[in-house]
Order: structure tokens, then sequence, then C-alpha cells
């Protein structure tokens, strides 16, 4: 049986597994479900529809799965679907999705979300992600597989952040990140590749390098950027690591940072 602080209130609609372990002065309604081995801290708000996986520690003060901040929205019935394996500090605020859009705010798994990070309606976020402290996304951004925002950085609605992103303290992001890339300023821009990231994760050093040629393509070669996308293609058949990002430069999008 989950083990409930005695001040937490509890909707019999809502469904926690045995292990759940509710904080004092959490509410919890009807709709709700949480996980096997998940923590939910102290004056946690879970609301709405709401899934949360396995294994998540959500700390002091947070509100997840509250309505859409969209004027749009006519209660339409829209969900928010946390995976398993997050780490959720104090203050964060996470919204459920819009008809307009994919109607679902999805959170991946093993994820290192920091205090008062806002997570807007619609967004996607990958997994093994880091969200620094006051990191705010605006509604249907995407982030991707370890990416990692620094503090203070905002997305600009409808963008997109490629995986083993990093962006520096305080960026703006106004376009699309392509992945591999290093951000920084306002607006964001870009100065190089995340090379330290890349081999923490296993990429080998010839990876590494394929992924700094592509940059160069990208941004020193002077190519339009249909001719770098089919550049990098090319080199992909080599270097399978670039796929991702030839894909994602033939997305349309808001155009990437420069």
């Amino acid at each position: 049986m989950a083990t409930i602080h005695p001040t937490a209130l509890v909707d019999p609609g809502a469904e926690l597994a045995d292990d759940v372990q509710v904080g004092a002065y959490s509410v919890i309604e009807a709709g709700v479900r949480v996980g096997a081995g998940t923590v939910i801290g102290h004056h946690v708000v879970l609301t709405g529809d709401t899934t949360i996986g396995r294994g998540n520690r959500n700390y002091h003060h947070c509100s997840l799965g509250e309505a859409p901040q969209d004027k749009k929205y006519g209660g339409e019935r829209t969900r928010l679907v946390i995976g398993d394996h997050n780490l959720v500090r104090e203050f964060c605020s996470f919204n459920r999705g819009t008809a307009q859009d994919r109607g679902v705010t999805r959170i991946g798994d093993h994820n290192w979300v920091m205090a008062y990070v806002h997570v807007a309606h619609d967004c996607v976020v990958g997994d093994h992600t880091v969200l620094a402290n006051c990191t705010q996304l605006a509604g249907h951004v995407v982030i991707g597989d370890h990416a990692t925002l620094g503090g203070f950085t905002g997305v600009h609605q409808f963008c997109r952040i490629g995986a083993h992103v990093m962006a520096g303290v305080g960026s703006v992001v106004l376009q699309d990140v392509p992945p591999f890339v290093t951000i920084a300023g306002n607006a964001a821009r870009p100065y190089g590749v995340n090379s330290e990231g890349l081999r923490r994760r296993g990429f080998s050093r010839e990876s590494v390098a394929a992924v700094k040629r592509a940059f160069r393509t990208l941004y020193r070669s002077g190519l339009q950027l249909e001719q770098a996308r089919a550049a990098i293609e090319a080199e992909s058949r080599a270097h399978p690591e670039l796929r991702a990002l030839a894909e994602f430069l033939g997305q349309a999008g808001r155009g990437i940072v420069r």
C-alpha cells in the first residue's frame, strides 16, 4: 500500500502503485497515475490526465499536469506523460498538451530537471537531458536526447533542440539548434561542437572528428543550407552518427541558429 502522509489529499480516483510515497500537504487528483517506486515530495500538486512512470523523484512544491497556459484552451481532455527515473527538483511546472497540437506533453526517461523549470504545453523532452535551474520551455518545443540546457535558458515556442546540444547559461533560443552543437547568447548563436559531451557518452575520436567536419560544412563552408545538408548526408554513409544531423536539417522548422 502507498505511503501517504496524513496531511496529503489523494482522490480515490487516482491510481498509485503500492510503494509510492506521498509527502505532507501534497494533492493528487482523480485521473492521475503514479508508477512503482516514485516519490512525491511535500506540497506537490498532481492534476489532470497525468501519468508518471516508475522510479521518479519529484521534490517539493511542484505543479505537474495543470491546464495549459494557452488562450485557445477550452477544457479539452489533454495529457501529461512522464517516463521513468526522472529527477524533478523544487518548484517545477509541467503543463498538459492542447487539442491544437499533439494533445500531450511528454517527458522521457532519466532526465535531470532542476529547480524552477517550466515545461509548457505540447513539449516533448527526450531521454537523459539536463534542464538546469530556471530553464523555460515555451509551447510545442522539442528537446532531443542528451541535450543540456544551462540555467536561465529560454526556448521560443515551436523550436527544436537536437540531441547532444549544449546551451550556455542564459541562452535565448529563437531558432532550431542542430544536434551536437554548442550555443550561447541572446539570441543564441553556434560556437562549436559539444565534443566533451560526446566523448563522455562513448563517441570515438573518429566520430567526434566527423561531427566537427559536419559543423564546418554547415557553418563555415559558405554552402546554402540544402547544399550543406546534402553534403552531410553523403558523409553519413561512412559515419552513421551524422544521420541524425542530416535528418534534423531536412525537417521543416524555424530555421537554424546562425
